[in-house]
């Protein structure tokens, strides 16, 4: 059995946790427990980060993140995934480095729901949503974590300008629609952060 923290940037990303991570990760003997960065959400930057991570660590086998790239504050121009999520490493008390496993979500949450057209449209029940979002996918090569940090044309702007989208809400169950089959396959960035998660058992 492994414990692990996931700490997690919103009430989405937390909903989506407990309705599609949580019970996933327990099919492989990990239990799973979301956390709101600073218990309420939002303000992703580096000292409110160390300040959480090193408290969940001391309580927890495992400790993982899901920031969102485009929210991260105080992050430098040529910062990548990787180099934030190494910043989040450099910034954990040492002998508690091995616990963590950063992931920075590119770009953010809401780009991984391009992953399915039909489902965007399922949930939000808007005529030619589906069409709509698929013109989108199109124009990042068909990869839904391609869809840029531009304040006006991220992810969940887009949506939120072009349909009657609602985070908290649709978002989680168009990504429970989707299903990790095809989110995974999809959103490489996505699936190789699960499939680290799914391996954590083989080494208790």
């Amino acid at each position: 059995m492994v414990r692990l923290a996931i700490s997690v940037e919103g009430q989405t990303e937390e909903i989506f946790m407990k309705k599609v991570i949580v019970p996933y990760l327990r099919e492989f003997e990990i239990y799973a427990t979301p956390f709101l960065l600073g218990q309420t959400g939002g303000d992703v930057y580096l000292p409110r980060v160390k300040k959480d991570l090193n408290e969940l660590a001391r309580s927890f086998d495992k400790v993982t993140t899901f920031y969102d790239f485009y929210g991260f504050r105080g992050k430098d121009k040529e910062d990548t995934k990787l180099s934030l999520e190494q910043k989040i490493i450099d910034c954990i008390a040492v002998p508690l480095q091995q616990k963590i496993i950063p992931y920075i979500q590119m770009y953010e949450f809401e780009g991984i729901l391009f992953a399915s057209p039909d489902a965007i449209e399922n949930n939000i029940l808007q005529k030619d949503l589906s069409d709509w979002a698929q013109k989108i996918l199109s124009q990042f090569d068909d990869n839904p974590e391609k869809i840029n940090d531009s304040p006006q044309t991220a992810p969940s702007k887009r949506l939120e300008k072009s349909s009657s989208y609602i985070k908290t809400v649709h978002g989680p169950n168009i990504a429970k629609e989707i299903g990790l089959d095809v989110l995974r396959k999809k959103c490489v960035g996505f699936g190789n952060w699960l499939n680290t998660l799914e391996t954590l058992s083989r080494y208790e």
